[in-house]
């Protein structure tokens, strides 16, 4: 059956509207996944299964879960499905798919073609003029991934459910999880960047407040999961139970849909989820190597109490093209973007670059500028399979010896001292510090983006400033620097 699915999946991209497409936010599941996720349900002694599909597309995830049924997976006697599609033409597929699940089992099914966040949201608050649902026992979804509007009608309907999100996948889980019955079970396909940052913080406590994780699957390749729809992001596969009491987790890994490589780990709770983290970040280790919560003890000191703050780059470019210029000019200082760095060089100014060199210093851009000193800088995106996802360079006053002044642009993080250079030592430390393995690893275990925002920076935990000015002093006596030089050397001053 799945088989024939996967054949409408990959055809369908080629049919579907794009401009549809794009604003419902559709990436459609592949078989091998949607199996994958219909395994990951515990065995069940209940009679009756009271499945939702929440934007199920043609029915690849329901699908796999009547096949693991049909397969002897589950002692259900019945199950009811509750699909939801708000796009005609995959509810056509939809329902050709379902119907051929009925013809040889005892299941019942119901298509709803309509906004599944308001029929939902009506069903939680009681709405006279809603449908109310009897509570689901099981819940599988790959919810829509677009941005929800701060005054849309969608954030409206789901503050009136007492829900505060930023996306429809996690609208999508949050009211998925608020519709299944206590000891319900739930299992999404989401982006993993709502294991941190502050937008998703909402989202993260309504799901730690209402149930237990018991699985986490990653998928390490960004472009895998979701090849056919081109998807850049990191995928976690989640697996919740409602109102469940929380205990050890299982953290698995694959790099793509094949599981080829596939493995698995217990964990605690309260090394996915830390004491008393107010943020609530939820931490997946990607190595079995290191976790964040074995980090070296001399490793325990916040930017704050080193002194040193952790800036984005004030200069955004297309708000201040006025005062931006191609090349240097006579009343201009240096405007530094992620591509004026390479390894511990400085290639600026950069001809024939795509970006520019230099910004006016004058009095609508001196609050937005540094003094000419020492600084380190972190680029604020990746590139798509980048080996690294910290890329920490060295900014030197020599680099520009007649600039009383530098503009660092918005995809930079910066490191200074109230708005001032560090010193040369601790730039540099802090560089070799950043670029290290053992930093790369762990920022990879609580951030799934391709992005380093200045708040994950500050966040961390970083060594002494006396031992971050001894590696910058290292740095300093070293021709070339490679990465095994730069672990070696951290692991001998910390470990």
């Amino acid at each position: 059956m799945l088989t024939e699915i996967d054949k409408i999946r990959v055809k369908l991209p080629e049919e579907l509207d794009p401009g549809l497409k794009s604003k419902l936010g559709q990436f459609m599941t592949p078989s091998k996944i949607a199996r994958y996720m219909a395994l990951l349900f515990p065995a069940s002694n209940s009679d009756v299964c009271r499945l939702l599909d929440p934007g199920a597309g043609k029915g690849s995830l329901s699908g796999a879960f009547l096949d693991r049924w049909a397969e002897g997976g589950f002692s259900f006697q019945k199950v009811s499905v509750d699909a939801f599609e708000i796009d005609a033409e995959l509810c056509s597929h939809l329902k050709q798919t379902l119907a051929n699940y009925s013809r040889r089992l005892n299941i019942s099914s119901s298509i709803h073609p309509n906004d599944f966040i308001e029929a939902a949201v009506r069903s939680i608050t009681g709405d006279f003029f809603g449908q109310n649902y009897m509570p689901f026992t099981h819940a599988i979804l790959n919810p829509p991934y677009k941005k929800i509007g701060s005054k849309s009608q969608h954030r409206l309907l789901l503050r009136r459910a007492g829900i505060e999100t930023v996306n429809l996948y996690s609208a999508f889980v949050s009211l998925a999880l608020a519709l299944l019955e206590p000891g319900g079970w739930l299992v999404a396909i989401i982006p993993r960047s709502f294991c941190n940052g502050p937008y998703y913080r909402p989202f993260r406590k309504f799901i730690l407040d209402n149930a237990a994780i018991r699985h986490l699957h990653l998928f390490g390749a960004r472009n895998k999961a979701f090849k056919d729809d081109k998807v850049l992001q990191e995928n976690v596969i989640i697996m919740l139970e409602r109102d469940g009491n929380q205990g050890d987790i299982t953290v698995s890994t694959s790099t793509d849909d094949s599981f080829f490589d596939y493995m698995t780990c217990v964990y605690p709770f309260d090394r996915i989820v830390f004491t008393n983290d107010l943020e609530k970040f939820i931490h997946i280790p990607t190595t079995w190597k290191y976790n964040p919560a074995e980090l070296p003890p001399a490793i325990h000191y916040t930017l704050t109490e080193l002194g040193i703050t952790v800036s984005t780059g004030p200069v955004v470019d297309f708000r201040m093209r006025n005062h931006i210029r191609d090349m240097p000019e006579p009343g201009t200082i240096p405007l530094l973007y992620p591509g004026h760095f390479s390894g511990r060089e400085i290639d600026w100014p950069k001809k024939d670059a795509k970006k520019p060199n230099a910004i006016y210093r004058n009095a609508e851009t001196e609050k937005w500028l540094y003094p000419n000193g020492y600084y380190t800088v972190v680029r604020r995106f990746s590139s798509k399979e980048e080996k690294r996802r910290i890329m920490a360079s060295v900014v030197c006053p020599d680099a520009f010896p007649d600039a009383p002044a530098l503009g660092f642009e918005n995809h930079l993080n910066v490191f200074h001292e109230h708005k001032h250079g560090l010193s040369e030592t601790l730039v540099r430390g802090l560089a070799v510090f950043l670029n290290s393995t053992m930093v790369d690893d762990y920022f990879r275990d609580f951030n799934g983006h391709t992005q380093v925002n200045a708040t994950d920076l500050r966040l961390m935990k970083y060594p002494s400033r006396d031992a971050l000015s001894s590696l910058g002093k290292w740095a300093q006596s070293q021709h070339k620097i490679t990465q095994d030089m730069i672990d070696e050397q951290l692991e001998k001053l910390i470990i």
